[in-house]
């Protein structure tokens, strides 16, 4: 379903906390190689961002530790698919901060840029590729995707799981 004239719009119900790892996963799968762009993920405290964020790098193949960003603000990985700059804006007084997080050095050109709390940063971010929205539905959560009509949501949905 569309929004606005070239944007599509899917929402994805999650049951648990597995099925926001798979959604994750997708969004790692159908990605465009080498990594670039930009995917903002919002949503409330405790809505999800973190648990999909790391199953993201988890199926670009990160081993190691998945820090969550909130208190560095940036948590730099490398991958064989290209460089990813997990951030978390929560903290940040304002869209002027951003600035000072040394961004400029690694632009959505050269690395994906996977932003928690994008709305902190307003109009300091370059706009997302993808955009995914978190919430609370029933026991489970509710995703809302919207990105260009370019085909990347159906292949997101398509790749994950019933």
């Amino acid at each position: 379903m569309s929004d606005t004239a070239g944007e599509a719009t899917q929402r994805r119900h999650l049951g648990d906390e597995a099925a926001t790892q798979a959604l994750g996963g997708a969004i790692a799968a159908v990605w465009t190689r080498p990594l670039a762009g930009v995917i903002w993920l919002q949503g409330d405290l405790g809505a999800g961002k973190s648990t999909l964020a790391r199953a993201f790098l988890r199926a670009l193949g990160v081993t190691g530790a998945v820090r969550s960003p909130t208190y560095t603000l940036v948590e730099p990985y490398r991958t064989d698919a290209g460089a990813v700059l997990h951030m978390d804006c929560y903290r940040l007084g304002g869209p002027d901060e951003l600035a000072m997080l040394g961004l400029r050095d690694t632009p959505p050109s050269d690395a994906l840029w996977l932003v928690e709390w994008p709305e902190r940063a307003a109009d300091a971010l370059p706009p997302a590729d993808l955009m995914v929205a978190l919430g609370t539905s029933g026991s489970g959560r509710e995703a809302v995707l919207r990105a260009p009509e370019n085909g990347l949501l159906d292949a997101i949905l398509h790749s994950m799981p019933e």
